[in-house]
């Protein structure tokens, strides 16, 4: 399978897992539309407030409307733009005022094709368990709550029970003598299996486990017919990542209005690995 269609997977199953969970918020604009797909929540995260060109159809009146409705929402909002592939819409950016929310490329969409069906098997004293019941999902709140070291509102507001009711979506946490410790969620668009939401505890990082949780929501994707394992890769998990073999395979730039630019900002929350 070449680059652009693991990047065009990457990109499809990542839109798909932000437009889902940010739904999940109560008074969040969820829109796809034109071909530009818009999440605003509200949420003290960019990721959760994005505009993003979801497909070939887009126009830059599409992208400009976007903008507009995400200014109306008045709150902090990133427009997602792969590089080269939407370098199109670059001028409307210029006209709208917005500004690189970095130097650089800001996320690397990443990609690993084929994907090893048989999960990494679990260290001494460490069980990474399926998400079953509502009890399973506070541990995984809890987990990744501490593991981002965010809020735990942000964390509630986008991982809820209802979740487990997509036929899609697998949550997952590991736990360590009985600990929770690291979490995992895995989202299925067809031939794709996303893998978010992977964190460690500070104090239980460096022992592999989230390598491990990463193995796991790809491997039980293939048991459901993926062949395809996607991510976005922060800078803490990116060469844990490189090490399994996931190849970046699309760049986001990122663009803000001029307030919210910084230097070197890398991406780490619930929807992002973490290591």
């Amino acid at each position: 399978m070449d680059q652009p269609e693991l990047a065009r997977l990457e990109h499809a199953n990542m839109i798909e897992l932000f437009a889902l969970v940010g739904a999940n918020v109560p008074g969040a604009l969820v829109r796809r539309a034109g071909g530009v797909a818009l999440v605003t929540t509200g949420l003290p995260f960019l990721l959760f407030n994005q505009v993003v060109v979801e497909d070939g159809t887009a126009t830059a009146a599409d992208v400009a409307d976007a903008v507009a409705r995400a200014r109306a929402r008045g709150r902090p909002f990133v427009v997602n733009l792969r590089a080269g592939t939407d370098d199109r819409f670059l001028e409307v950016i210029r006209r709208l005022g917005l500004v690189p929310l970095s130097e650089d490329p800001w996320m690397p969409g990443m990609a690993l094709h084929p994907v090893p069906g048989q999960a990494a098997m679990d260290a001494p004293g460490h069980e990474i368990r399926r998400v079953s019941d509502d009890a399973s999902v506070e541990d995984h709140i809890r987990t990744a709550t501490a593991g981002f070291e965010m809020p735990e509102m942000v964390v509630r507001s986008v991982v809820t029970p209802a979740l487990l009711r997509h036929p899609g979506v697998a949550l997952y946490v590991g736990y360590t003598n009985g600990e929770p410790v690291s979490s995992g969620l895995g989202i299925r668009t067809g031939r794709t299996i996303g893998v978010y939401n992977i964190s460690t505890l500070a104090s239980f990082r460096k022992r592999g486990y989230g390598a491990a949780m990463t193995a796991r929501v790809a491997a039980d994707g293939v048991s459901a017919g993926c062949d395809v394992a996607i991510l976005q890769a922060s800078d803490m998990g990116r060469s844990v990542y490189d090490r399994m073999g996931y190849r970046t395979v699309v760049e986001y730039v990122g663009y803000v209005e001029p307030e919210e630019a910084v230097q070197d900002r890398s991406p780490s929350g619930p929807g992002q690995p973490s290591g």
